[in-house]
């Protein structure tokens, strides 16, 4: 059922519907929805929460094949904008506006960034990636995904959350090299 509700909310985002319309596209009862959760609120943050570890698992698996430290940073940051390319315009709008899944969306954000410190450690360690203070690495590209999440880079720039972690892979992999 959350594959399902996670299928709709990507393509048509979340807030213009009631648990009577959703529960009318699914072909489903309300009290079938209860069962998910006690209320729209909570439905939103459930589908979210399964949405981002979906999301990290294919993230991870993505990661798990590859080997050299700079290609795996460009795997990593590449996988995510690719998660991401997956959602519409008005999902991540509403994912934005509503507080708990914006708050979902930004432990997803920190947790990335922390991810993507550990690569970097990983890079300079092995020798690949010149020695960098990764903390302060970490930090502006903490940053730079902070701004997408909030849709700042979009505004900026007109590109897509996908499109933005591509350019930062890009960035970061060509910035750190040894």
């Amino acid at each position: 059922m959350f594959d399902e509700l996670l299928e709709l909310f990507l393509a048509e985002g979340f807030s213009r519907f009631t648990l009577d319309e959703l529960a009318a596209r699914l072909r489903c009862s309300k009290s079938t929805l209860y069962t998910l959760a006690a209320s729209k609120d909570e439905l939103v943050r459930r589908v979210t929460v399964h949405f981002f570890k979906r999301a990290t698992a294919a993230v991870e698996a993505t990661l798990a094949r590859t080997t050299d430290p700079r290609a795996r940073v460009t795997a990593y940051l590449t996988a995510v904008g690719d998660e991401l390319a997956v959602a519409s315009e008005v999902f991540m709008a509403d994912l934005n506006a509503f507080a708990p899944a914006r708050e979902v969306y930004e432990a997803n954000t920190h947790a990335a960034a922390t991810r993507v410190r550990q690569l970097i450690e990983e890079g300079v360690a092995a020798g690949v990636f010149r020695a960098v203070n990764a903390a302060f690495a970490a930090d502006l590209i903490a940053t730079t995904m902070v701004r997408i999440q909030q849709r700042e880079v979009a505004a900026a720039t007109g590109l897509s959350d996908a499109a933005a972690y591509v350019e930062l892979a890009t960035l970061l992999t060509e910035g750190l090299r040894a």
